[in-house]
Protein backbone atom coordinates (compact mmCIF):
# COMPACT_ATOMS: atom_id res chain seq x y z
CA UNK A 1 0.00 0.00 0.00
CA UNK A 2 1.78 3.63 -1.50
CA UNK A 3 1.80 5.90 1.59
CA UNK A 4 0.38 4.21 4.60
CA UNK A 5 1.13 6.97 6.86
CA UNK A 6 -0.62 9.60 4.97
CA UNK A 7 -3.65 7.29 4.86
CA UNK A 8 -3.23 7.59 8.71
CA UNK A 9 -2.78 11.00 9.06
CA UNK A 10 -5.99 11.73 6.66
CA UNK A 11 -7.80 9.31 8.78
CA UNK A 12 -6.84 10.85 12.10
CA UNK A 13 -7.44 14.21 11.19
CA UNK A 14 -10.92 13.59 9.47
CA UNK A 15 -11.90 10.83 12.92
CA UNK A 16 -10.27 13.97 14.98
CA UNK A 17 -12.07 16.93 13.55
CA UNK A 18 -15.49 15.62 13.04
CA UNK A 19 -15.15 14.61 17.02
CA UNK A 20 -14.91 18.18 17.53
CA UNK A 21 -17.86 19.43 15.21
CA UNK A 22 -20.02 17.95 17.45
CA UNK A 23 -17.90 18.74 20.83
CA UNK A 24 -17.00 22.05 21.05
CA UNK A 25 -15.15 21.21 24.21
CA UNK A 26 -12.84 19.02 22.61
CA UNK A 27 -12.50 21.69 19.93
CA UNK A 28 -11.40 24.50 22.56
CA UNK A 29 -8.96 22.35 24.29
CA UNK A 30 -7.32 21.54 20.84
CA UNK A 31 -7.59 25.05 18.93
CA UNK A 32 -4.05 26.96 19.00
CA UNK A 33 -5.38 29.83 21.58
CA UNK A 34 -2.10 31.26 22.67
CA UNK A 35 -3.26 32.18 26.38
CA UNK A 36 -3.17 28.51 26.98
CA UNK A 37 0.32 28.41 25.36
CA UNK A 38 1.15 31.32 27.17
CA UNK A 39 -0.05 31.08 30.63
CA UNK A 40 -1.25 27.32 30.52
CA UNK A 41 2.25 25.91 28.94
CA UNK A 42 -0.44 23.92 26.83
CA UNK A 43 2.34 23.18 24.22
CA UNK A 44 0.40 20.16 22.44
CA UNK A 45 -1.78 22.86 20.79
CA UNK A 46 1.12 23.62 18.43
CA UNK A 47 0.47 20.35 17.09
CA UNK A 48 -3.35 19.66 18.05
CA UNK A 49 -4.72 22.64 16.34
CA UNK A 50 -3.78 20.82 12.77
CA UNK A 51 -6.06 18.08 13.70
CA UNK A 52 -9.34 20.02 13.76
CA UNK A 53 -11.06 22.36 11.37
CA UNK A 54 -13.78 25.00 10.55
CA UNK A 55 -15.80 23.25 8.44
CA UNK A 56 -16.05 20.48 6.13
CA UNK A 57 -15.07 21.64 3.35
CA UNK A 58 -12.04 23.36 5.06
CA UNK A 59 -11.55 19.76 5.96
CA UNK A 60 -11.84 18.18 2.40
CA UNK A 61 -9.89 20.55 0.70
CA UNK A 62 -6.64 19.99 3.18
CA UNK A 63 -7.25 16.05 3.27
CA UNK A 64 -7.52 15.63 -0.27
CA UNK A 65 -4.43 17.45 -1.07
CA UNK A 66 -2.60 15.58 1.73
CA UNK A 67 -3.71 13.05 -0.03
CA UNK A 68 -2.61 13.44 -3.82
CA UNK A 69 0.91 14.86 -2.57
CA UNK A 70 1.60 13.46 0.41
CA UNK A 71 1.73 9.75 -0.38
CA UNK A 72 4.64 10.71 -3.23
CA UNK A 73 6.31 12.38 -0.70
CA UNK A 74 5.88 9.96 1.95
CA UNK A 75 8.03 7.76 -0.83
CA UNK A 76 10.27 9.74 -1.39
CA UNK A 77 11.38 10.16 2.14
CA UNK A 78 11.19 6.28 3.16
CA UNK A 79 13.79 6.43 -0.32
CA UNK A 80 15.95 8.68 0.56
CA UNK A 81 16.72 8.03 4.49
CA UNK A 82 15.38 4.50 4.90
CA UNK A 83 13.35 5.48 8.05
CA UNK A 84 9.70 5.41 8.03
CA UNK A 85 9.30 7.82 11.12
CA UNK A 86 11.05 10.67 9.02
CA UNK A 87 7.68 11.70 7.08
CA UNK A 88 5.41 11.99 9.78
CA UNK A 89 8.33 13.54 11.70
CA UNK A 90 8.29 16.40 8.84
CA UNK A 91 4.37 16.45 9.01
CA UNK A 92 4.36 17.09 12.45
CA UNK A 93 7.25 19.50 12.85
CA UNK A 94 5.86 21.28 9.49
CA UNK A 95 2.64 21.86 12.08
CA UNK A 96 4.54 23.50 14.64
CA UNK A 97 7.03 25.62 12.36
CA UNK A 98 4.47 26.88 10.04
CA UNK A 99 2.46 28.68 13.27
CA UNK A 100 4.97 29.57 15.17
CA UNK A 101 5.27 32.95 13.57
CA UNK A 102 1.33 33.40 14.17
CA UNK A 103 1.78 32.31 17.68
CA UNK A 104 4.66 34.77 18.61
CA UNK A 105 3.15 37.68 16.62
CA UNK A 106 -0.36 37.05 18.80
CA UNK A 107 1.13 35.55 22.14
CA UNK A 108 -0.81 38.31 24.48
CA UNK A 109 -4.00 38.19 22.08
CA UNK A 110 -6.64 36.28 23.89
CA UNK A 111 -9.04 36.76 21.04
CA UNK A 112 -6.70 35.26 18.83
CA UNK A 113 -7.48 31.77 17.62
CA UNK A 114 -6.34 29.05 14.76
CA UNK A 115 -7.19 25.90 13.62
CA UNK A 116 -6.12 23.81 10.57
CA UNK A 117 -3.57 21.13 8.56
CA UNK A 118 -3.11 24.15 5.79
CA UNK A 119 0.36 25.07 7.28
CA UNK A 120 1.72 21.61 7.23
CA UNK A 121 -0.43 20.94 3.88
CA UNK A 122 1.59 23.69 2.36
CA UNK A 123 4.93 21.96 3.51
CA UNK A 124 3.76 18.89 1.67
CA UNK A 125 2.92 20.47 -1.42
CA UNK A 126 5.64 22.41 -1.60
CA UNK A 127 8.36 19.80 -0.96
CA UNK A 128 6.48 17.61 -3.84
CA UNK A 129 7.29 20.86 -6.14
CA UNK A 130 10.76 21.01 -5.47
CA UNK A 131 10.96 17.40 -6.46
CA UNK A 132 8.33 18.10 -9.52
CA UNK A 133 8.16 21.60 -10.65
CA UNK A 134 6.38 20.92 -13.94
CA UNK A 135 4.40 18.00 -12.96
CA UNK A 136 0.60 18.93 -13.89
CA UNK A 137 -1.60 20.22 -11.17
CA UNK A 138 -5.47 21.02 -10.65
CA UNK A 139 -5.96 24.25 -9.42
CA UNK A 140 -9.71 24.42 -8.93
CA UNK A 141 -10.33 22.21 -11.49
CA UNK A 142 -7.70 23.67 -14.27
CA UNK A 143 -4.31 21.81 -14.65
CA UNK A 144 -1.80 23.91 -14.14
CA UNK A 145 2.29 23.55 -13.67
CA UNK A 146 2.91 23.14 -10.20
CA UNK A 147 5.58 25.97 -10.13
CA UNK A 148 3.06 28.34 -12.01
CA UNK A 149 0.59 27.15 -8.83
CA UNK A 150 3.49 28.13 -6.63
CA UNK A 151 4.51 31.32 -7.69
CA UNK A 152 1.14 32.40 -7.77
CA UNK A 153 0.69 30.77 -4.09
CA UNK A 154 3.47 32.46 -2.84
CA UNK A 155 2.15 35.94 -3.85
CA UNK A 156 -1.43 35.37 -3.00
CA UNK A 157 -0.52 34.85 0.33
CA UNK A 158 2.15 37.31 1.11
CA UNK A 159 -0.76 39.65 0.02
CA UNK A 160 -3.10 38.40 1.64
CA UNK A 161 -1.20 38.17 4.80
CA UNK A 162 -0.63 41.85 4.80
CA UNK A 163 -4.14 43.13 3.75
CA UNK A 164 -5.93 40.46 6.16
CA UNK A 165 -9.61 40.17 6.87
CA UNK A 166 -10.43 36.95 5.69
CA UNK A 167 -9.87 34.83 8.58
CA UNK A 168 -7.00 32.56 6.66
CA UNK A 169 -3.94 32.47 8.08
CA UNK A 170 -1.88 32.93 5.06
CA UNK A 171 1.26 33.45 6.97
CA UNK A 172 1.43 29.29 8.09
CA UNK A 173 0.84 28.54 4.50
CA UNK A 174 3.69 30.76 3.99
CA UNK A 175 6.00 29.44 6.76
CA UNK A 176 4.49 26.07 5.98
CA UNK A 177 5.81 26.35 2.06
CA UNK A 178 8.98 27.55 3.46
CA UNK A 179 9.84 24.55 5.75
CA UNK A 180 8.74 21.82 3.20
CA UNK A 181 11.22 23.14 0.54
CA UNK A 182 14.28 23.60 3.64
CA UNK A 183 13.66 20.43 4.94
CA UNK A 184 13.74 18.54 1.72
CA UNK A 185 17.24 20.82 0.88
CA UNK A 186 18.36 19.42 4.16
CA UNK A 187 17.50 15.59 3.94
CA UNK A 188 18.79 15.83 0.24
CA UNK A 189 20.97 18.91 -0.96
CA UNK A 190 21.12 17.70 -4.46
CA UNK A 191 17.38 18.03 -4.65
CA UNK A 192 18.35 21.84 -5.32
CA UNK A 193 20.16 20.83 -9.08
CA UNK A 194 17.64 18.75 -9.54
CA UNK A 195 15.12 21.13 -9.08
CA UNK A 196 17.31 23.96 -11.38
CA UNK A 197 17.39 21.34 -13.89
CA UNK A 198 14.37 20.31 -13.83
CA UNK A 199 13.33 24.22 -14.61
CA UNK A 200 15.48 24.11 -17.35
CA UNK A 201 13.98 21.42 -19.36
CA UNK A 202 9.88 21.41 -18.80
CA UNK A 203 8.03 18.27 -19.07
CA UNK A 204 3.90 18.85 -18.65
CA UNK A 205 2.15 15.14 -17.18
CA UNK A 206 0.07 14.53 -14.50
Amino acid sequence: MQGPITLILIAITALVSWMAFNNRKLADRLILWPPAIDKHRQYDRLVTYGFIHADFGHLLFNMVTLYFFGRSIEVIMLGITGQWWVYPLFYLAALVVSILPTYLKNQKNPNYLSLGASGAVSAVLFAYILIAPWKLILVMFIPAPAIVYAAFYVGYSIWMDKKGGDNVNHSAHLAGAAFGVMFMLFMEPELLQHFLQSLMNPTFSF
